[in-house]
């Protein structure tokens, strides 16, 4: 009788175990711990190993699908297939791919309308720059913008 809840003690320690201990390591996501830039307020800036990076926008006016924006990056390098991916910050509302086009002063512009959710007419989207799959320039904030 002994043995056989010290057998059913240790199956239980284990099971407890393999499911709480990987909760207690697992670090919280990163991008919640940053603060935040709103590219909307004015540029955000950083500096990388290959150099300063800049960011910022400008709301163009309502257009047929809801406000329309313009995104300017200048960055020290030229990722291939650069993108600047919307992913919905205040509600998650999936990823929205922005391509981003070189200009002639040596950046990349966008233009784009931000999807609107039903429930309200606000809504907070990150701005995450990526190369294809890959991010890029590693801000030390998370990009912003209110969508309104």
């Amino acid at each position: 009788m002994l043995r056989e809840v010290l057998v059913a003690s240790v199956i239980v320690a284990v099971l407890a175990v393999l499911v709480f201990v990987p909760r207690w390591l697992r670090s919280p996501e990163p991008a919640a711990q940053m603060p935040t830039c709103d590219v909307l307020a004015g540029p955000c800036r950083w500096h990388s190993d290959q150099g300063e990076w800049v960011v910022e926008a400008e709301p163009l006016g309502e257009g047929d699908q809801g406000t329309e924006f313009r995104l300017q990056v200048r960055a020290p390098v030229a990722p291939e297939r650069f993108l600047a991916v919307l992913r919905g910050e205040s509600m998650y509302m999936g990823e929205y791919p922005v391509p981003l086009m070189p200009d002639d002063k040596g950046g990349w512009n966008a233009r784009f309308t931000a999807p609107f959710c039903t429930t309200g007419s606000e809504m907070q989207w990150r701005i995450d720059l990526q190369s294809g799959q890959r991010p890029v320039g590693a801000p030390p904030a998370r990009l912003t913008f209110w969508a309104r």
